[in-house]
């Protein structure tokens, strides 16, 4: 009987997880200086309607601070959120950068394609092929950054407890993106633009980012919030991406 059972358990087993799979995954990743800790509220969110998510953080970065290194570059990081799909053999998935997760999103649908179902960018960079995160934006990074190891962000203080934000290798900025692979030109991809109660559309730092994303055909959503809405606005920001996920 345990014999047959164990049988059953061997062709059951492969049938749900093939089901699971079909579902889509939503994998979310932070933006400079963070680390998935930011993304704790929405996760629990999304999780309690019954999403599937991940939230790597970068190398360097939020719980993995003690493996900083001025050597860390965007390639590395891209590399981090694709090894986070292909060893967790993930499909179908949903995959989100806030800010700065822009860039390494869009070099993981560049390498990864086929495990893409959706891209979602979270007031985030929008880059094209060869951009840095300076050049995105139509701009070169300032003759200073380049001699810094680090870049480390006025908010950042010595003596600051975790969760906290933490300095950044100056190379995960400077290091140019690629965004040329065909099936990721393909993909689907919404942008949420975050406006500043009281400001503009067109003030914000990353309306370009958003301009290029309705030039490509991109579902463009604003969210009245300010730049960090994981935190500010979980509720609403869970609410607004459900129907993006599922």
């Amino acid at each position: 009987m345990k014999i047959v059972l164990k049988f059953l358990l061997l062709l059951v087993v492969p049938v749900i997880n093939s089901q699971a799979q079909r579902k889509p995954v939503f994998v979310m990743v932070h933006g400079a200086w963070g680390g998935n800790w930011s993304f704790k509220k929405t996760d629990s969110l999304l999780t309690r309607a019954g999403v599937h998510v991940y939230r790597p953080s970068l190398s360097g970065q939020g719980e993995r601070v003690h493996l900083a290194s001025k050597d860390i570059g965007l390639a590395t990081h891209i590399k981090d959120v694709v090894n986070t799909i292909l060893y967790e053999d993930l499909h179908n998935v949903v995959l989100m950068g806030h800010s700065y997760g822009g860039m390494v999103i869009t070099g993981v649908a560049d390498s990864i394609p086929d495990r893409i179902a959706k891209l979602i960018y979270l007031d985030a960079f929008a880059p094209n092929d060869g951009d840095n995160a300076f050049t995105t934006h139509g701009t070169a990074a300032p003759a200073q950054v380049s001699g810094q190891d680090f870049m480390i962000p006025v908010w950042v203080k010595a003596g600051q407890r975790p969760p906290k934000d933490v300095p950044q290798a100056t190379k995960t900025f400077l290091e140019p993106v690629r965004w040329r692979n065909p099936a990721a030109l393909k993909l689907p991809a919404t942008y949420i633009l975050t406006v500043d109660p009281g400001k503009t559309a067109a003030a914000d730092s990353f309306y370009p980012s958003s301009k290029r994303a309705r030039e490509r055909g991109w579902k463009v959503v604003e969210m009245s919030a300010d730049h960090n809405p994981q935190m500010s606005a979980p509720e609403r920001l869970a609410i607004l991406l459900l129907p993006e996920i599922k």
